[in-house]
């Protein structure tokens, strides 16, 4: 194992310990995934996630976390978060996730209340911190600790901590929420949310792991990595694709040439 990995699981594990029981905002990626982990091999029953279930979370991210934490043998709870039905989230302005995570953390705030836990930590970590993430306004707002930032660790540390675990989503791809493929300005519906989930599901089952549908009005574009792009455009899975884009509701289908970027829509931003 390399020093640096080292240190810095030895790092997460002393600041989770100083902590008597907590609450993790545990989404299933690899973030949120490894603080549970070290938080359950830490405090044991002391530690407890929490799974949003919304139309805003892809129902297959729900399935793996849930997987996920029944393998690791943590307690594990599911609220209904209605994020959906906020107008100011369903406006969809550049904050939109504030909203997003001031409904999830005051659900947390309840059940940690009613459990008698004081703590609750969520996955960010310090690359978060450049990024436009509204949500950690949110998160100060609770007094929700960041457990991965303390520990000074960026993406690429999280992965390589949880690979040394042999945590099976050590390179799983980030998925954020699905509220992410729509223009900022164009309404969030539960309609929309669903087409895309639904496009995105197929694409997934054709064996393509990053991707995303984005939801430009009636209007699909679908962004895959570079290096897919040649084989898609020439092989049978762009006619698939486009018949079962179609089928869902779409009007038309388009292929980013750029290729798949995450977070692409924020650039709009600047």
């Amino acid at each position: 194992m390399p020093v640096e990995t080292s240190l810095a699981e030895t790092r997460l594990r002393g600041i989770i310990r100083r902590f008597e029981r907590v609450l993790v905002a545990y989404s299933g990626g690899v973030d949120s995934a490894l603080v549970l982990t070290v938080a359950h091999q830490e405090l044991g029953k002391n530690a407890i996630g929490v799974t949003a279930h919304s139309p805003s979370v892809p129902e297959r991210e729900r399935r793996a976390a849930a997987a996920f934490a029944q393998s690791l043998g943590v307690r594990h709870i599911v609220v209904e978060t209605g994020e959906v039905d906020l107008p100011d989230y369903r406006e969809n302005p550049a904050n939109r996730c504030f909203f997003c995570k001031t409904e999830l953390y005051t659900h947390l705030q309840s059940i940690a209340a009613v459990e008698g836990i004081a703590t609750v930590l969520n996955g960010t970590n310090r690359d978060d911190l450049g990024d436009h993430r509204p949500g950690l306004q949110a998160a100060e707002h609770f007094r929700v600790s960041s457990p991965l930032v303390e520990a000074g660790m960026r993406k690429q540390d999280v992965r390589d901590v949880a690979r040394t675990l042999g945590l099976p989503l050590w390179e799983k791809p980030a998925s954020p929420c699905l509220a992410s493929r729509i223009p900022y300005g164009q309404e969030v519906t539960r309609e929309k949310l669903g087409m895309v989930e639904r496009a995105e599901d197929f694409l997934l089952s054709l064996g393509y792991r990053e991707l995303r549908v984005r939801h430009f009005g009636n209007r699909a574009v679908i962004e895959l990595p570079r290096h897919a792009i040649g084989a898609f455009v020439n092989g049978p899975h762009r006619k698939q694709a486009e018949d079962r884009l179609l089928q869902l509701g779409f009007d038309q289908v388009e292929i980013d040439p750029e290729g798949f970027r995450s977070g692409n829509l924020n650039s709009a931003l600047s």
